[in-house]
């Protein structure tokens, strides 16, 4: 056979074809019946070589991964400014979801995965921990349909269930985040009077929520 140019590395049982112009050169070394091999040794070496790549490439990556598993550790308020860029130059599925955000000015477009990644990776409150299977579902949904406001809705209610077990709701009157279902009357009677914001904009969000609760409670009719 011909060795091509692009098998750099032949194996034991390759064969090489002299030019004719070389033969008789190739004649005094090696007669035309024999083929020329790589002998066991410079096989041994070459596997080595291999061996040696990987086991570095496999310990760089191990080193990686260690020094982001210790800077995630830490919250964000404890982590260097070298830490964070760290985990943005090294983690990136957590720097394509920033860049995700960047691109589509704010949340509200990242699946509940992507946010609870982002948390966990950013060192942020890691508020939809909070959030059942079925209500990160809920979310997902609203962002699938191009609910934004809907979406961040549902955020804020994360956010509230980092106060605990009380939290003030509508007149004064005490509830419980954590075990209040998100419906369009514990919005209306808890969940939006839990944030205080003059410029109004948090309320929209949770009408939009109620709205796209009551949407999906149609459709489901």
């Amino acid at each position: 056979m011909i060795v091509q140019p692009s098998n750099p590395f032949p194996t034991a049982a390759t064969t090489f074809k002299y030019p004719a112009s070389s033969a008789a050169q190739a004649t005094k070394t090696v007669k035309d019946s024999d083929t020329a091999t790589i002998s066991k040794a410079a096989q041994a070496a070459f596997a080595a070589t291999q061996n040696s790549a990987s086991s570095a490439s496999a310990s760089a990556a191990n080193s990686v991964d260690a020094k982001l598993a210790e800077i995630k550790s830490k919250d964000g308020m404890s982590r260097t400014a070298e830490e964070m860029n760290y985990v943005l130059a090294h983690d990136t599925k957590f720097a394509a979801i920033r860049d995700k955000i960047n691109e589509n000015n704010g949340l509200g477009t990242l699946t509940a995965e992507e946010v609870d990644y982002a948390q966990k990776a950013g060192g942020l409150v890691n508020s939809f921990a909070n959030l059942s299977p079925a209500e990160k579902d809920l979310y997902d949904k609203a962002v699938a349909s191009g609910n934004k406001d809907a979406a961040v809705g549902i955020s804020q209610i994360a956010l509230i269930r980092m106060m605990g077990h009380t939290a003030g709701g509508a007149n004064g009157a005490a509830y419980d985040p954590i075990n209040t279902e998100i419906t369009a009357a514990n919005i209306e009677r808890y969940f939006s009077h839990s944030i205080v914001d003059p410029s109004g904009k948090a309320q929209s969000q949770f009408q939009a929520l109620i709205q796209f609760l009551e949407s999906n409670q149609t459709t489901r009719s």
